[in-house]
């Protein structure tokens, strides 16, 4: 199986600083004209299938970038990290605290291996069910590190040292 992933586009929220979580959110100006960009950026790459957290900044992103052209799985265990009382909160609040939570949840949210292990039992399962088909999964950082532990051997450790750096997509092989 070949996956795509691809970060959901700008969201008010990125554009103010705030660590969303699991707030749902709408997409910036400049979010709607990159899931726009996206779909240009996919039109001569196959997909079978598109997947997508069921926050509405994933939902809004593929929705704008593809309309119905292909079949959408929505799932919430693609779904970012929840931050429990830090959603919505200032991102130089919430950043320097993600190294205490990888085993320990956030208040009244998860930890870095729960989204991990939730994350990846998701993709196993799609394995199963489309193991031939090229899928396209659009999600958030937690929804990537859940790829970059199961498919490229990362901790979780490795994946937050590594400051997030855009690009229009990574692929991987499952």
């Amino acid at each position: 199986m070949k996956i795509y992933f691809a970060a959901h586009s700008t969201t008010k929220d990125n554009e103010a600083h705030l660590s969303s979580g699991w707030k749902n959110i709408e997409l910036s100006d400049l979010g709607i004209q990159q899931s726009k960009e996206m779909g240009e950026k996919f039109k001569d790459i196959k997909i079978d299938l598109i997947c997508c957290s069921d926050l509405k900044r994933a939902v809004d992103t593929v929705k704008i970038a593809f309309g119905d052209k292909y079949p959408i799985i929505v799932d919430k265990c693609l779904r970012e990290l929840n931050y429990g009382d830090f959603n919505g909160k200032p991102s130089e609040i919430v950043e320097p605290m993600k190294k205490d939570h990888i085993k320990e949840p956030y208040p009244n949210g998860e930890s870095y291996e729960q989204v991990v292990a939730r994350t990846s039992k998701f993709y196993k399962e799609l394995k199963e069910k489309y193991p031939d088909k090229i899928v396209l999964i659009v999600g958030h950082r937690a929804t990537q590190y859940g790829l970059d532990t199961l498919v490229g051997g990362k901790t979780i450790e490795e994946c937050l040292s590594v400051p997030f750096k855009w690009q229009p997509y990574w692929e991987y092989n499952l």
